[in-house]
């Protein structure tokens, strides 16, 4: 490979990278190079390549060339707080360039006013080699030597050589994560080769990362939906790569999912516009909704001194033996904490583990070490070359999972320093967080009892912070810029993380007026729970069953509580995720039996396992489909697995009393497979020795169910409409691409048509009809899908009150006369605008479902 030869991209003074107020291009963590203050206003490229970075605030820009060198370019610092003010993109994210093309043009004068400083890094990121020489110290123009990188022949052979001894392996698959390859997935990447023996990487628009590391992995930029290319070479290569790609296929629940519905699924870094004026009484502040609610309480403001560290080190032995000690100790600690975490708090923690073990962040930090550092240094260097390349790829969820590498830092900083994580602050009663950012290890310590709200100068609305203050209950505003610094201890406020808005000392009317609307919405919320106790009626007495959906144990008890009138829709998938084998009969069955004790009797409806398409099971290798969501889904995974199906039938069939529980089968298309299935019902009843008949239900999830709904209701006891599915199927839109979420909506016409279609042919034979979709939790869909002749709703257990209510406020009359008029409706916002009741009230947004 012969030597590559950079030319300047801006006129200018080119000057040491160690000049540049800022650590990361300082300390080289991101790449070698150097720096010019720019006199002109374009910049130009140094080489020939392909733009392979360009965020939208259009601050940088990254340039690859045929080599496989990175270039970049790095406009100003701290100016992605710009928000891409005074910056235009003279090239688009993929576009090859020519010496000298220019790239971007920038405004000088706003820049030098508004950025921390013009300084701007010219680097050579990646590739093995060094620049051999660098022109610096002196003015340059455009288009004269700048650099000039040798590469380091002998080891690029050596890979080379390693590479081509073993067979590779390659495949290229969808991402189905709806958020992309963030810190959580990458960690599950990263531990599902863990026992291989074999070289995997990812490869994606032109980016490639080490598959054992969960930083290279973030970095990838990877978003939900997009492609990336599997590579692997080794004795374990075919089955690293069923591993990678079972976890890349597998789309997470929405039901488990607390990260809010409005949240952006890509955008730029937000950074709310500089507040030049100080505070004023009645001051609002504007951020984005972190996590949901209204709260009235004092400020309590949080600050954090950076733990101190010698950059000297003592030796390369004996910083590798701290690093790895101070590592053991925060390990322990994670690792204690796991065993009484649970949910979305779990998750965290298992991030956290595998970014301790990640090779990368090891690598780096003895890189340091071994350049005479002190184990502190070096993890902080590590950490913060991550942190930095996270948030250059420009995309706002990537940029919120640094939060989680900060927090590592700091974690192992402490205990290097043989210090304890500082004790939580004492929070007063009805305290309302103020802090630049807080950190997910600070967030898990403090009072919740006495935590009223959070409000962050930064953060995303899907960081680790925000998904565990919504999982808490706990109403939050992020990014809401740096004018929260100015909210003095103890100052009054009014947090209202539904219109997004904080509230600064808005005199005393106001707050009692805040106050008496968070009596009121607690009474409102406490008549709503006492009054679900009872049976479900309309005002007119019309009687409407509110149902439960549940995954779990758990899952019952909270919908008990809540005045489930039984259960809707049980998703056994939880027994079967999430392990190495099938569970047993036995083990099926004594958890359906202890779910309907807990129901007390109510009706249990026990849906088949549905697998396939977005919830694949790594035990349970389905054959390579091309679009597994019209592949092997529902009853057909079970018909083509009969012995899983036979098992689990037979623990259906063997729970007690036996008139509580009836079967739901999933994605049936004609009533083929609904024979089939009964067939098997049969047999499986004669082995158990039941005699006593079971109900088999059908879910109507496709325009081809609907359709014949009419013939499967001849042999279906029951019908359960899964709206989120029939939705999909319907409009031709995935439910998880994040540009077409927010218009696939259940309320779409043609939609209704097949809702209506179905109750009627359930209505003409006899058979209840049910919907257990998002819809039935979404109080505008309610009463409409009501009329439309649905008398059974089965929910999330949290919204049951407030659809109870609804519902009892309502006539049949009424919700016939909606149910007409939204079926000649243009457009699903046309229905919407039909609603009887607003956005919200059953208490939270309609979740994703069946």
């Amino acid at each position: 490979m012969s030597a590559l030869v950079l030319v300047s991209p801006l006129a200018g003074w080119s000057t040491p990278l160690e000049e540049v107020p800022d650590t990361v291009f300082a300390g080289r963590m991101l790449g070698d190079g150097v720096a010019i203050d720019p006199l002109g206003s374009t910049l130009y490229a140094p080489c020939d390549g392909d733009v392979v970075l360009l965020p939208e605030t259009r601050h940088a820009v990254t340039l690859r060339t045929a080599r496989g060198l990175e270039v970049l370019m790095h406009l100003g610092i701290d100016t992605v707080g710009l928000g891409g003010e005074g910056f235009e993109a003279l090239v688009a994210l993929g576009q090859p360039v020519r010496t000298g093309d220019a790239l971007i043009r920038f405004d000088l004068d706003l820049l030098a006013r508004r950025a921390r400083s013009l300084l701007t890094p010219i680097l050579v990121v990646g590739g093995e080699g060094t620049l051999a020489r660098r022109v610096q110290g002196c003015a340059v123009t455009v288009g004269e030597v700048l650099m000039e990188w040798v590469p380091a022949g002998a080891a690029a052979d050596r890979a080379a050589a390693r590479t081509g001894a073993r067979e590779a392996r390659s495949r290229t698959v969808r991402v189905a994560l709806e958020h992309g390859i963030h810190a959580r997935p990458a960690a599950q990447l990263a531990a599902a080769i863990a026992g291989f023996e074999a070289e995997v990487s990812l490869h994606a628009a032109g980016r490639q990362a080490n598959a054992r590391s969960v930083v290279a992995l973030m970095t990838l930029g990877v978003r939900g939906g997009g492609q990336v290319e599997i590579r692997a070479a080794g004795p374990d290569a075919p089955a690293a790569i069923e591993a990678i790609e079972a976890v890349l296929s597998a789309a997470a629940p929405a039901a488990a999912s607390n990260t809010p519905s409005s949240a952006p699924t890509s955008a730029p870094v937000r950074v709310a516009p500089v507040q030049p004026e100080p505070l004023r009484p009645g001051a609002v502040l504007r951020g984005v909704v972190g996590s949901r609610g209204f709260a009235v309480g004092r400020a309590a403001v949080l600050r954090v001194r950076e733990v101190a560290l010698e950059e000297a080190g003592g030796g390369c032995e004996h910083e590798t033996r701290e690093l790895d000690r101070a590592q053991a100790l925060v390990r322990g600690a994670l690792e204690q904490a796991r065993s009484d975490a649970a949910g979305p708090a779990a998750e965290v923690i298992e991030a956290h583990l595998a970014l301790l073990a990640d090779p990368h962040l090891q690598t780096r930090a003895l890189s340091w070490i071994g350049r005479g550092k002190s184990a502190g240094y070096a993890w902080r260097a590590a950490i913060r070359e991550s942190v930095a390349a996270l948030r250059a790829l420009g995309d706002a969820r990537m940029a919120e999972r640094a939060d989680d590498l900060t927090d590592l830092e700091r974690q192992v900083l402490l205990a290097l320093a043989g210090e304890q994580a500082p004790a939580s602050p004492a929070l007063p009663c009805g305290a309302i967080l103020i802090a630049r950012e807080l950190l997910p290890s600070q967030l898990v310590g403090l009072d919740a009892e006495r935590l009223a709200g959070i409000c962050l100068a930064a953060g995303g609305a899907t960081s680790h912070v925000s998904i565990l203050a919504a999982a808490a209950g706990i109403p939050a505003l992020v990014a809401l810029g740096p004018a929260v610094a100015e909210i003095v201890e103890d100052t009054a406020l009014i947090l209202d993380a539904e219109a997004g808005e904080l509230h600064v000392d808005p005199g005393e009317r106001r707050v009692e007026a805040a106050r008496a609307r968070m009596m009121r919405n607690a009474e409102r919320r406490a008549r709503e729970r006492q009054a679900a106790q009872r049976e479900c009626r309309m005002a007119d007495g019309t009687r409407i069953e509110v149902l439960a959906n549940i995954g779990s144990l758990a899952d019952a008890e909270a919908a008990m509580r809540n005045g489930a009138e039984g259960c809707g829709l049980l998703r056994t998938e939880f027994l079967f995720l999430e392990r190495r084998q099938a569970p047993s009969e036995t083990e099926q069955r004594d958890e359906y039996q202890r779910i309907a004790r807990v129901l007390a009797g109510k009706p249990l409806t026990i849906r088949t396992l549905d697998i396939g398409g977005d919830k694949p099971i790594d035990y349970l290798p389905l054959p390579q489909e091309e679009n597994p969501a019209l592949g092997l889904r529902g009853v057909r995974t079970s018909l083509w697995r009969e012995d899983l199906l036979d098992e689990q039938l037979r623990a259906v069939l063997a729970v007690e009393p036996a008139g509580q529980c009836r079967i739901l089968l999933p994605m049936i298309t004609d009533v083929v497979e609904l024979r089939a299935v009964r067939a098997r019902i049969v047999a499986a009843s004669r082995l158990v020795g039941r005699t006593a008949p079971i109900e088999l239900g059908v879910m109507i999830e496709t325009p081809a169910s609907a359709l014949i709904a009419e013939v499967l209701a001849r042999e279906a006891e029951f019908f359960s409409i899964g709206t989120n599915d029939l939705a999909q199927y319907t409009l031709a839109m995935d439910r998880g691409h994040p540009q077409l979420a927010a218009r696939l909506d259940g309320l779409h016409p043609a939609v209704l048509s097949l809702i209506a279609r179905t109750a009627e042919a359930a209505h003409g034979h006899g058979r209840g009809v049910a919907v257990c979709g998002g819809l039935a939790a979404d109080p505008a869909a309610a009463p409409i899908l009501i009329g439309l002749g649905v008398r059974e709703l089965s929910c999330v257990p949290a919204a049951i009150p407030g659809v109870k209510a609804l519902i009892g406020e309502l006539t049949l009359e009424q919700c016939k006369r909606w149910a007409r008029e939204a079926l000649v409706q243009e457009s699903a916002e046309a229905v919407r605008r039909l609603s009887p009741a607003p956005a919200g009230k059953t208490g939270e947004p309609a979740p994703a479902g069946a």
